[in-house]
């Protein structure tokens, strides 16, 4: 509450590029720098295939956020179109929780994956560094909206200017593009039945990269003009990320074997320094960087998500708290942090991204079941839309995903 007793709301400071910096600091936080190695061991050459299955997969599912968060630009998003869409408020915590579960678990692989970067700097015991680096993000994201997100902005370029920088490196690169990254593209074809099922074992890990730009739908209240801003944001940061990923991965597989990827604890410094010869260093600084991006804005989403439903009644109030001086959800935000720590030091790395996906790919059904039913209700409107079958089409491959990935589970 401010002075005159009236409750303190986030305030609409975000333009398109911030937003989509932060799309692109979640999704590349969460992707490459950490995936690439767990991956590759899964589905080897055939990688970059899984990648592109999730990424066609995620397209039919960004069109239906782009419509939602249009339609309903409100902190804890895939509730809210819940319950627009089903008129329970049971479900709508529920899917809530669900939101708030994926980002924690999220943060927390995160973190287990940024140790292998920063242990090149900080010989440190791994529950240390954790926790550290837990704690400290965790700060940065109290610390207010426009200062983390700025923050997290700068660390986004860094990251990005990473990638381009393995990518060109492996442009230029003696064997070149006219060379190895060509002649071996009939490598990506897969050869047998293993190899078919090690993409369809890897796509769940690919749909782990992409957790991103439905995390613009929750920082929603903190959007100028959302209705035409987040649908922007939403598509740019789905298509820059595919494009990055597909070059690094593609540049990662020519150049080392995908054993070798796979058992990397920094597999992309382990990339630059073989096509460099150079210290792989300068690339686990910028690997830290990513790393470290992704939790804060992990955490941020979790922590606007609780306000969210603290704010509608689902959660306690004091969730829905903002703090005066830097107009942040600082009881959300502190428990938040304290959960992603507690399963960082709990799980492995590839457990964390398992679970995350799947948590994923539940919600992602269920938002484009909401805007099926919303749009069956009422069609018109000024904003983004998209055909009556887009939604379908997401629910139908978010289930057959889900499905085949449980079958390969429970069958090997």
């Amino acid at each position: 509450m401010d002075a005159h007793g009236d409750r303190i709301g986030l305030e609409r400071r975000l333009t398109l590029w911030q937003a989509t910096l932060y799309g692109l600091g979640v999704t590349i936080g969460a992707g490459i720098y950490v995936m690439v190695g767990v991956a590759s061991a899964r589905a080897g050459m055939q990688a970059p295939l899984a990648f592109l299955f999730a990424a066609g997969l995620m397209a039919c599912t960004a069109a239906s956020f782009a419509e939602l968060a249009g339609r309903l630009p409100v902190a804890a998003g895939e509730a809210e179109y819940v319950r627009q869409a089903f008129g329970s408020n049971a479900m709508a915590t529920a899917v809530g929780m669900l939101v708030v579960a994926i980002a924690i678990v999220s943060a927390a692989a995160i973190s287990v994956g940024s140790i292998g970067y920063i242990a090149v700097f900080v010989p440190l015991p791994e529950p240390i560094l954790i926790t550290l680096v837990v704690a400290s993000m965790g700060a940065i994201a109290m610390a207010g909206i426009s200062e983390a997100v700025t923050m997290a902005a700068i660390m986004t370029v860094v990251e990005i200017g990473g990638l381009l920088l393995l990518i060109s490196s492996g442009l230029i690169s003696d064997d070149g593009p006219g060379n190895t990254l060509v002649t071996r593209l009939p490598e990506l074809l897969p050869g047998s039945w293993s190899a078919l099922v090690g993409i369809v074992s890897a796509v769940p890990l690919a749909v782990f990269a992409f957790i991103g730009f439905e995390g613009l739908s929750n920082i929603a209240e903190e959007v100028r003009d959302p209705k035409r801003t987040l649908p922007r944001a939403i598509f740019l940061t789905l298509i820059l990320s595919t494009a990055l990923y597909l070059g690094v991965l593609w540049i990662s597989l020519t150049t080392l074997h995908h054993t070798e990827l796979a058992a990397s604890k920094a597999p992309l410094s382990l990339v630059f320094e073989r096509l460099t010869g150079l210290s792989p260093r300068a690339m686990s600084v910028i690997a830290v960087v990513a790393t470290l991006n992704g939790i804060i804005v992990q955490i941020i989403m979790a922590s606007r998500v609780l306000y969210g439903l603290g704010r509608q009644g689902g959660l306690p109030e004091k969730l829905a708290q903002v703090n005066a001086k830097t107009r942040t959800p600082l009881f959300a935000t502190g428990l938040t942090a304290a959960l992603v720590l507690a399963l960082a030091l709990g799980l492995p790395l590839q457990r964390l991204a398992d679970i995350t996906a799947h948590l994923t790919l539940v919600v992602f059904a269920l938002v484009n079941l909401s805007l099926v039913r919303i749009k069956a209700r009422a069609e018109g409107g000024d904003g983004f839309r998209v055909p009556a079958w887009v939604p379908w089409a997401g629910f139908i491959s978010c289930v057959a995903v889900t499905l085949s990935d449980g079958a390969r589970l429970i069958f090997g």
